[in-house]
């Protein structure tokens, strides 16, 4: 049982390993809802598994929850699928981390799935406001110049290619100045006619955009005119002039502009694009977008910003302001090293003190200053395996990947830094792979199984527990060197199972090899150790064979003198499957009646003289059955029945000496009874009250009658019994007679027929005669 229970544990451990290095999937932008991103395999036996997307980062909707079915018998498949929802844009996110927890029972595991969304160059994709229900709105003055520039319709994937734009929705007059015109660059125009007065109406347009292949998408795009502005928008002061270092980040802040007016924003109008700056929409801060490298761009010295403020709702009331941003040279660069990235690959059993890297590095600043090398380690944090020695990586300790968790990947950096003011820094990552070497030899301790000999097929005897020294250790496989078949081990978990018959009596004890071979504990996949074992059995003896006797069936004729004992027979039996159980017992356990016969040991007693006289002077027939079992301290005790049909013939002073005539059969030989039932008239109740009357009476005068008559014969058999020893030696050809006729005499029977029935006087019991056949059923 708890070996049954450690299962469920053992295949919670075998998923933890499979299923804790993250996935990572590459995936078009061009899949839409209903796509498979990932497939995964599960086992969990005694348990329903659940498998959850925790969460997604960043946040999205474009996931479903993980499916799991189950495929097989302890077998599941989950699957990751894209959402109704999803539209991916690797424009905007290219990668998705989304974090899966799958249960077994009480085993609980979680691990990453990355998501990268490529790039697919023939694809068209609507997205933004433009493509949802509503469409996109833009606002124009209605003193916009005729055919003039409104709008500029940008859509993911179509950067370096070409593609045809129509406006397919109807621009019939007089709701309509004129037709709005947009080219294959997403440039949208002014009627011809201009907006004058259309202001405050709102013009929708449904536009197509086709790429050629049968791809396309549909958008739409509503232009509100606005009236004429009736305010103005200014700036404070209409120019400014600011320095800053150059060692500034991208990103930072260089100055916010403010002007005058409600709801404003601002943008950059020259230069555009703008390489270095960027503004704030609406808080009008200039920030850093690139680094400002005085050496690597010599025009980032000077650069001329305008920048525009307008309102919201009204674009057209706007301000212009100009920022000159001068860049001061500093003193910034890091330290430059050769190799940027070290990476290596070492087996476990490297010596200490190899050199694994010599790294060189020198500051473009000034290349005679001094630079100081410091070596930080990340997984593990306080890990001693490795050391920077004059510039030099060397391995520092005993590498041992047979500790879980020791080696195999060791994380760390050199922090390379300078002496100027401020301080610069370089750190080169430094990733050392740890291979593990298979070492040791597994072994076993040789164990001792004891099995009945009854025991059935696949009988599990016992487990063989491998150990091994070399990392991981359960990964050992077990076979049988050699050996009878009557044996298998399994291969993974090393329970040895009984695949054939036992028997004690050909052979109580066995002795097999197990062998043992180790794997996926090198970095060369065909590197195997093995080891043995020798395990034995011992074969328990089980009583499955029951005596037997010969003969099974005795038929005996016995000639007895009244009052006295004597010997019957004597019943043979034995095992002669199992010589060494030569302990029987012998019982009579049914047709004894009167207690005329008992055992002693194996040797059948007659003992007349339990009844007294008067003495019983008819032949009799007796069918003893006679139980044989074996006592020995072995379970269950088996046994046979043997049977003995005893005619006993009463001895008188006119027979010879005691004999016995026997009739045996063999034990190939089965009794024949033959019943026959033969129907009888059945009178009235009042018929039978009459006839039982006068048959009791006359029952009581035969009765006095053969009284009067066994008087008279014991006196004649008293006085004649003298002369009948003297003349006994002489009379051997007369008495051949007389055994003669007492032979035959067991074979005639005293009885009264009442319709078919009859009744035996020495047992005392009824039942039912065959004139015919002479078969008796006894009732």
């Amino acid at each position: 049982m708890v070996l049954f229970r450690l299962l469920p544990l053992l295949s919670a451990l075998l998923i933890s390993v499979l299923h804790s290095l993250p996935w990572s999937i590459d995936i078009s932008e061009s899949q839409g809802p209903g796509t498979v991103l990932q497939i995964f395999s599960f086992n969990c036996s005694f348990y329903m598994p659940t498998l959850e997307l925790l969460g997604v980062r960043p946040p999205t909707s474009f996931f479903n929850n993980p499916s799991l079915h189950r495929k097989d018998k302890g077998v599941y498949l989950g699957k990751v699928t894209l959402s109704s929802s999803a539209r991916l844009d690797a424009l905007a996110v290219n990668r998705y981390e989304l974090q899966l927890q799958y249960k077994c029972g009480n085993f609980v595991t979680a691990g990453p799935l990355f998501v990268h969304v490529q790039r697919d160059p023939g694809w068209i994709q609507c997205a933004g406001p433009f493509a949802s229900p509503a469409g996109e709105f833009i606002y124009v003055p209605e003193t916009v110049t005729p055919g003039a520039l409104l709008y500029t319709l940008l859509l993911p994937g179509l950067g370096v290619q070409r593609a045809q734009m129509n406006i397919t929705s109807a621009q019939d007059p007089p709701f309509f100045p004129g037709p709005f015109s947009i080219d294959d660059q997403g440039f949208l125009w002014a009627p011809s006619q201009g907006l004058s007065g259309q202001a405050p109406k709102a013009f929708p347009l449904r536009i197509l955009v086709s790429l050629g292949k049968g791809q396309s998408c549909k958008g739409m795009l509503t232009v509100k005119v606005l009236p004429a502005p009736t305010s103005q928008v200014s700036f404070l002061q209409k120019a400014q002039s600011i320095t800053i270092p150059e060692d500034l980040v991208p990103g930072s802040k260089v100055i916010q502009v403010q002007a005058k007016g409600s709801n404003l924003l601002y943008e950059i109008i020259s230069p555009v694009p703008s390489p270095l700056y960027s503004i704030g929409q609406v808080a009008g801060v200039v920030r850093t977008t690139a680094p400002l490298d005085l050496a690597r761009a010599q025009d980032a010295g000077v650069t001329k910003l305008q920048v525009k403020a307008f309102e919201r709702l009204r674009p057209w009331a706007s301000a212009v302001f100009d920022l000159t941003v001068n860049v001061r040279a500093v003193n910034q660069w890091p330290p430059r090293c050769h190799p940027a990235l070290l990476v290596t690959q070492i087996p476990e059993t490297v010596p200490v003190g190899t050199a694994l890297h010599t790294l060189t590095c020198f500051d473009p600043d000034s290349a005679s200053n001094p630079l100081d090398y410091q070596l930080q380690f990340h997984n593990p944090p306080d890990s001693t395996s490795l050391r920077l020695r004059d510039r030099v990586l060397e391995v520092n300790t005993t590498l041992d990947c047979d500790t879980p968790g020791a080696c195999f990947q060791h994380a760390a950096s050199i922090l390379v830094l300078d002496d100027g003011q401020p301080q610069m820094t370089t750190e080169v990552p430094v990733l050392v792979m740890v291979t593990p070497i298979n070492e040791f030899s597994p072994a076993c301790v040789p164990r001792t199984f004891r099995v009945r000999e009854d025991a059935g097929p696949h009988t599990l005897l016992g487990s063989i527990v491998g150990t091994d020294m070399d990392y991981p250790r359960n990964s050992l496989e077990y076979y049988i060197s050699g050996g009878p078949s009557t044996f298998a081990v399994d291969r993974l978990s090393g329970e040895l199972h009984l695949l054939g018959p036992l028997d004690y009596e050909r052979q109580k004890l066995y002795r097999i090899i197990i062998l043992l071979i180790d794997y996926n504990q090198d970095w060369d996949l065909n590197s195997h150790r093995s080891g043995s074992c020798t395990v034995t059995i011992e074969v328990e003896d089980v009583n499955d064979h029951a005596p037997e006797c010969e003969p099974p069936f005795q038929e005996l004729t016995i000639y007895t003198p009244l009052g006295r004992s004597m010997e019957v027979t004597k019943v043979s039996c034995w095992i002669p499957q199992e010589p060494q159980r030569s302990t029987l017992s012998y019982s009579i356990v049914g047709g004894n009646s009167q207690n005329r016969f008992r055992l002693q040991g194996t040797v059948l007693m007659y003992n007349d003289s339990v009844l007294g006289p008067p003495w019983p002077e008819q032949p009799c027939t007796y069918e003893l059955l006679i139980h044989v079992a074996d006592v020995g301290p072995s379970i269950p005790h088996l046994s046979t029945t043997a049977t003995i049909i005893a005619h006993l013939v009463p001895w008188k002073a006119s027979t010879v000496a005691t004999s016995t005539h026997r009739s045996t059969v063999s034990s190939t030989m089965t009794p024949l009874i033959v019943t026959d039932v033969e129907t009888f008239w059945k009178p009235e109740p009042w018929f039978v009250v009459v006839v039982t009357a006068t048959g009791a009476v006359l029952l009581l005068a035969l009765g006095w009658l053969l009284t009067r008559i066994l008087q008279g014969f014991a006196q004649s058999l008293q006085a004649s019994s003298k002369p009948a020893r003297a003349l006994l030696p002489n009379s051997n050809q007369g008495n051949e007679g007389s055994i003669k006729r007492l032979m035959e005499a067991p074979r005639m029977e005293i009885s009264q027929h009442f319709d078919g029935r009859a009744h035996d006087v020495c047992t005392g019991r009824d039942y039912l005669f065959n004139t015919g056949t002479g078969a008796r059923r006894w009732l």
